[in-house]
């Protein structure tokens, strides 16, 4: 490059703009989550907007309406999961003194006899501690203000949080296509077609990636209850919702969702048969996902290494907290295209060819 063109301060003044933006964003992380968040769910929800604006609706009427219909399925989907989850967990916080009493009885002294290990639960006062929990909702509401008046200004920051998103959201629906057009304004002539270029793969690998990962997420809930609860398994439905959720993080929510049925089975059914029926339940919703599910439904375009995932979930949860965790596949899925381009670039370069 000529030194005249090194020497000129506006090749370097928009680098370093942009270099002082990424620090100011870093500095910003623990309040960027909300406007993340909602720029996800903006991206998901514009082409329910566009179909509607297209049948003569007025933008900001087809925006209220999406977005009620959002928060109809979020009220649904809590009404109808959550007293279910009461009750699963009611029932075995019922049920654990027996439980426990049945290890005592046969895994203890298995234990003893196989391995020298002398392990001793007492159950009663795990008995008399469940019973305390049971006792009624005064003790919980005196718990739960108690802990209130301790971690007051975190409870308050996750409302804000949650009561942002909905309002960021609103905004980036109604004036989705100006904000697009305003970047596109933004960017540089001489790159503008290649940044085009960029964006259209990145649209197309998180239009596959979301939907995709949202139909295995339903498709692998659905199968694991419904195999659980033909196992017989009493615990059927948080066990194989909680598998299903945990599916997009590779092998660890397997692993999770298979200790956890594992832990119940062994409780509920002892040294027996019901162990062998919850493990085929999981080889096989294995195989189906990897072989079948996950292929079909995400496909091989975007790529990320099981290893990029979970890198990727650890990076962002560090920086952007809990719904930094829900950002970060998305995310990853659309700097992989930017790598994908950079290494093109590598590999024609001088550099690399001599």
């Amino acid at each position: 490059m000529p030194p005249a063109r090194l020497a000129d301060p506006e090749r370097w003044w928009w680098p370093a703009l942009a270099l002082a933006l990424l620090v100011l964003l870093y500095f910003l992380s623990p309040i960027l989550a909300p406007f993340l968040l909602g720029c996800i769910l903006a991206y998901i929800c514009d082409p329910l907007v566009n179909w509607l604006e297209r049948r003569r609706a007025p933008r900001t009427l087809a925006v209220l309406l999406v977005m009620l219909l959002l928060i109809a399925l979020l009220v649904l989907l809590a009404v109808i999961l959550v007293p279910l989850f009461y009750k699963e967990v009611k029932l075995l916080a019922e049920r654990l003194p027996g439980y426990l009493d049945q290890v005592n009885a046969h895994l203890v002294p298995w234990l003893k006899e196989r391995f020298g290990i002398e392990v001793q639960i007492d159950a009663a006062s795990i008995r008399q501690l469940v019973a305390d929990s049971l006792q009624g909702t005064e003790g919980i509401g005196l718990k739960l203000l108690a802990s209130l008046k301790i971690g007051g200004l975190t409870v308050i920051g996750y409302l804000v949080n949650l009561l942002l998103v909905p309002v960021v959201l609103f905004y980036l629906l109604r004036d989705w296509q100006r904000l697009l057009a305003r970047l596109d304004r933004l960017v540089p002539r001489r790159w503008h077609a290649t940044a085009r270029e960029i964006a259209g793969e990145i649209d197309a690998v998180l239009a596959e990636f979301l939907r995709g990962q949202v139909s295995v997420i339903l498709a692998m809930s659905a199968f694991y209850t419904l195999g659980l609860w033909l196992a017989g398994l009493e615990f059927f439905l948080p066990v194989g919702i909680i598998t299903g959720v945990l599916v997009f993080v590779p092998y660890v929510g397997m692993l999770t969702g298979l200790s956890l049925a594992m832990l119940a089975a062994l409780m509920q059914f002892g040294a027996s048969s019901g162990l062998v029926w919850v493990g085929i339940v999981f080889a096989a919703g294995q195989a189906l996902e990897g072989f079948l599910i996950t292929p079909a439904l995400v496909g091989q375009r975007v790529g990320l290494h099981p290893v990029a995932v979970i890198f990727a979930l650890l990076a962002f949860g560090q920086i952007f907290g809990f719904f930094g965790v829900l950002l970060a596949l998305p995310a990853s899925a659309a700097l992989l295209v930017g790598l994908r381009h950079l290494r093109g670039r590598y590999y024609a370069s001088s550099f690399y060819r001599d």
